[in-house]
Parts: structure tokens; C-alpha cells; sequence
């Protein structure tokens, strides 16, 4: 059963649409996504149902209703579709998602800590005694973790394809975090074996991240060519 939610971003009752509708996707095996009046699937879809209002829901290319509805109303919708299996592929929403949220604010931070390390140590043109730790702190710091944040968010909503959820996000960013401190540390106290460890966690966690976004720019097709999520199986 595949069941699509249209919204917008501009839509107040949008999310309280996509929560209620997000935890029955939770219960229930369907194919569910989320598409926005402003991408090109959401743009046919009112086109083919010439929709006039949101948010809309349609299950199974048939408009089933429109507006907000209740948690009973949206579970009576699904009631045919099996009990859903353990995944930890999820699609994103409208709204950004709280790991999502903490690798942009992480950003900001190394951003605060790398401009401050640069004043005091050394600017761009002259070299300080920590001005490659200020270096990391912006560029690992703040532009990776920054890439990590809106590439997770914004990649599945472009594509309309879910992303690896589950204790991989976090997984992410505990090597990015211990990987950055323990270049700092190392290269403070002149240990360099620790540097060397420090950027291989930052390594691995851009391998983490190669995972979880693979499925979302390559996602696996059926049979006959069409694209499903990856727990869901041809056959099935």
C-alpha cells in the first residue's frame, strides 16, 4: 500500500498532518512519503487530481481525503496493510530531524571555536602554533558537519527516497565528534599517533554517512525498473 501526503512549507496544519500520518507509517507497513506542492512529483500529483487543497492524502494514486485527520481516521485508511516489520530506513519531512538539527548545531560551535582559535593563534595568512586545529575545527567542524546536516534532510525529500535512520545518524556523529577532539588533542600535545587516530574516526564517519546516503542517490530497483524502498522486496 503506498500512501503519499502532499504538503507545503507554508502549511500550518501540514505537520500536524505528517506527525499523525508518520506514526501510523510507524504501525503499518505501506509505502509512505511525503511530497511538496514545490517538487516535481508533488506538482503532477495536483496536477493529475487537480488539488485545490492541502494537506491532501492519496493512497494508491486515489485521493482519499483532505485536511487534517484524526489518528483513528488515518488507521482505518491502512487498516489492509500488514503489521510493519523492523526498519531503519525512514523518509524525511518537512521539519528537520533532532539529529539533523544537532549536527547544524554542532556546526555553529566548531564555527565559534575555529574563528576564535584563528584570532588568537593565527589568521589565514600566518601560521600559529594551532592554526592547523583552527583549520580542522572550520572544515571538519563546521563545513562537514554543516554537509551532514542538510545533505540528510534535503537529499531524500529532493529524490523522495527514505534514508538509513535507526542508531546510524548518531553513529555518524559520535566518530565525527571524537574524531575532530582527538585530532585537536593530539596535535595540542604533540602526540601524533592520536592525530592519526583522530582522522581515521572522521574517516569512518564519512563512511557512515557513504551508507546511509547510497541508498537515497541509488536507491534498488524492481524488476521491472520501477524504484522501492530498500525493505521492501520485489515480490512482496
Amino acid at each position: 500500500m503506498k500512501v503519499e501526503l502532499l504538503v507545503s512549507e507554508w502549511c500550518a496544519s501540514c505537520h500536524q498532518s505528517e506527525k499523525i500520518w508518520r506514526e501510523v507509517a510507524e504501525e503499518k507497513d505501506i509505502e509512505f512519503a511525503v511530497l511538496d506542492m514545490g517538487q516535481p512529483e508533488g506538482r503532477a500529483l495536483v496536477s493529475r487530481l487537480r488539488l485545490k487543497t492541502i494537506p491532501a492524502v492519496v493512497i494508491d494514486g486515489e485521493l482519499k481525503g483532505i485536511g487534517v485527520q484524526t489518528f483513528a481516521e488515518a488507521r482505518a485508511w491502512v487498516a489492509a496493510a500488514p503489521a510493519k516489520q523492523k526498519t531503519d530506513m525512514q523518509h524525511a519531512g518537512l521539519t528537520l530531524s533532532l539529529d539533523n538539527r544537532l549536527f547544524m548545531l554542532g556546526a555553529m560551535v566548531y564555527l565559534m571555536l575555529g574563528g576564535l582559535g584563528l584570532a588568537i593563534n593565527g589568521t589565514l595568512l600566518t601560521d600559529g602554533p594551532a592554526r592547523p586545529v583552527a583549520l580542522h575545527l572550520i572544515t571538519v567542524g563546521f563545513m562537514l558537519m554543516l554537509i551532514y546536516g542538510l545533505a540528510a534532510h534535503m537529499l531524500p525529500r529532493f529524490t523522495g527516497n527514505p534514508i538509513l535512520m535507526g542508531v546510524w545518524p548518531w553513529l555518524q556523529m559520535g566518530l565525527v565528534h571524537a574524531g575532530l577532539l582527538a585530532y585537536s588533542a593530539g596535535f595540542l600535545l604533540g602526540v601524533y599517533p592520536v592525530v592519526i587516530a583522530g582522522g581515521a574516526l572522521i574517516w569512518l564517519s564519512l563512511l557512515v554517512f557513504s551508507v546511509r546516503i547510497w541508498p537515497v542517490l541509488w536507491p534498488k530497483p524492481r524488476k521491472n525498473g520501477m524504484v522501492i524502498p530498500l525493505h521492501i522486496q520485489p515480490g512482496e
